[in-house]
């Protein structure tokens, strides 16, 4: 009788364990979630708003809002303007940011091409004959808090 009260006792002890141990790993499975913080520096003036789209792939970057995995809006009201991404997965993004100065949520361009509106990339990368692929945009998004600037270039 003692061997089977004994035996029982330590099945619920193993259970509790795993039980606990599974709460443990659910709660730090949330803490892993970062924040990114977006600094857009170079805003010419305050009119319009300015939008940025968050990639975790290069589908889609950075010309097709709807492939981001997050996009916003804002109204210009300082600058340089912040724009914070919160709870977002740990891994590499890519952010692209226009200044939306008519308000379309669109990149507008003149007859060859070129944008009439200021735009930007995280890492800053350098615009030659087109936008730039996502590996050179890409930033690591890992731990508490992930801050980057971006620098708006308007032709």
């Amino acid at each position: 009788m003692k061997l089977l009260q004994s035996s029982s006792w330590r099945v619920g002890v193993l259970l509790l364990t795993v039980l606990g141990n599974i709460g443990f790993l659910s709660s730090v499975r949330a803490s892993l979630t970062s924040n990114l913080t977006v600094e857009i520096k170079g805003i010419r003036n305050q009119d319009g708003q300015v939008c940025l789209s968050l990639f975790a792939g290069a589908k889609g970057f950075p010309t097709r809002a709807g492939s981001a995995v997050r996009q916003q809006c804002l109204e210009i009201t300082d600058t340089p303007q912040l724009v914070n991404f919160r709870n977002l997965e740990s891994g590499s993004y890519a952010v692209a940011v226009l200044h939306d100065t008519n308000g379309d949520r669109q990149a507008n361009r003149n007859v060859f091409g070129i944008p009439t509106e200021g735009f930007g990339f995280s890492r800053n990368p350098t615009i030659a004959t087109g936008p730039p692929k996502f590996g050179k945009s890409v930033v690591v998004v890992a731990g508490s808090s992930t801050n980057i600037q971006i620098q708006l270039r308007y032709l």
